[in-house]
């Protein structure tokens, strides 16, 4: 079943007609890290930087009241995309960014704020966190003195709910986690889980790098307090991510970097600052970014989220079902659909992730391999390494077949069949 004409969608990318080694046709399969860019995108960014280019939300002429015009424009398409007001939505550099921000925000916080974390408070994370939904925690609590603790991974890649309510306790002031794992695919039930964060009065910080670019999102659906995501895996250009935070959460938190434009006054001696997301944008924003950024959700918008996600189960419900029929391959993560992204990893007896990769990428076939900036989940599942196939909008068929075929023919290689 094709839920939109994909070969449409293909022509719109203009990488996707190269040829690479060997004179192979791209293969891209690496999405989860970053997404191609379509023609919308890429004219939207250039259009940008020749005709309007000013500093947006400074001077009186009339292109910085386009710069600010498109600008804040795209505040706007993202704040529609996932179900929020517009002045929830914080442009960041990037999704790390985003989630460093909330960190640091809190680790500023003041004795007496409901922000403040210090000794004897628990944030509480996952084993299947990316080191950008880890390391920020692990950094905060070891600034305060607070504890951090984990929900773990079952054998079949799911969150291990049984113990959430101990470990989600009285002393919980941060629960972070991943919308969906960028290893292992798996959606994680946030509804359910934030049931344990708020029955303690915990902050609830979602990374939904893997979630917002390939299926609807909604803030007020999740009941969370924080997401963050960025622009270079939904299409979008590089150096854009977008925080959201609740309105009443961001407008008391102190800022993460100061200076111009972020200010409401100054003196020599102190300054106070503007409401968000105002007081979260110090310095001349990444104004083209953004743009290009309103332009990729228009893009999304066109085709449908919910097509995309048919599409892209679709295509993972193959590659499972195909890639499992190879005697030496291990899928790491869930075997089947239910609560499940487009993302494959996997592991080839006696062969090396990198090997793997390396003879894929000579058939024009780009995948991920190593560790994903998710160290702590290898261990986990004693591996090393995987080899990850990450699939979006611009993937078909076609697409799995080549994969399917390549790891075949690797193996054979590697293993002298």
């Amino acid at each position: 079943m094709n839920y939109f004409d994909v070969s449409a969608v293909q022509a719109d990318f203009p990488i996707l007609g190269r040829q690479i080694r060997g004179n192979n046709r791209l293969v891209y399969l690496d999405s989860g890290a970053t997404s191609q860019k379509p023609n919308s995108v890429l004219d939207a960014e250039r259009d940008f930087y020749t005709q309007h280019n000013a500093a947006a939300h400074r001077g009186a002429h009339q292109l910085a009241e386009e710069a600010t015009e498109l600008f804040e424009s795209a505040r706007e398409r993202v704040a529609a995309f996932i179900g929020s007001k517009v002045d929830e939505v914080v442009f960041t550099k990037s999704a790390t960014e985003s989630i460093n921000l909330v960190a640091y925000s809190f680790g500023n916080a003041e004795q007496g704020s409901r922000f403040h974390i210090e000794a004897g408070d628990r944030i509480v994370v996952s084993e299947m966190e990316h080191h950008a939904n880890l390391i920020p925690w692990q950094e905060l609590a070891r600034r305060t003195g607070a504890e951090l603790v984990w929900l773990s991974v079952s054998d079949d890649g799911r969150l291990d709910l049984t113990n959430a309510e101990s470990i989600i306790n009285s002393k919980t002031k941060v629960v972070a986690l991943t919308h969906q794992s960028n290893v292992l695919g798996t959606i994680n039930p946030v509804n359910e889980i934030s049931k344990f964060a708020r029955r303690v009065g915990a902050f609830f910080v979602l990374d939904a790098c893997q979630s917002v670019p390939h299926y609807a999102v909604n803030v007020k659906e999740l009941d969370v307090d924080f997401i963050a995501f960025s622009g270079h895996k939904m299409l979008g250009p590089t150096g854009v991510g977008v925080l959201w935070g609740r309105q009443e959460l961001l407008d008391e938190m102190p800022p993460f970097l100061t200076g111009g434009s972020m200010i409401e006054t100054v003196t020599m001696q102190s300054a106070t600052y503007l409401p968000a997301p105002k007081r979260f944008e110090a310095g001349v924003p990444n104004m083209a970014q953004a743009v290009g950024l309103g332009a990729a959700i228009d893009y999304l918008n066109r085709i449908g989220l919910e097509k995309i996600h048919q599409h892209e189960v679709q295509l993972t419900k193959a590659c499972l079902e195909r890639l499992s029929q190879i005697p030496q391959l291990k899928i790491v993560g869930p075997s089947d659909m239910e609560l499940r992204g487009g993302v494959v990893s996997f592991t080839l007896d006696g062969v090396h992730p990198h090997d793997l990769g390396q003879a894929l990428d000579q058939y024009g076939i780009a995948v991920r391999t190593g560790h994903h900036c998710a160290w702590p989940l290898m261990k986990r599942f004693k591996v090393v390494a995987t080899t990850r196939a990450s699939f979006y909008l611009y993937n078909d068929l076609a697409d799995v077949d080549a994969l399917v075929s390549g790891v075949e023919r690797a193996r054979d290689y590697f293993l002298g069949r």
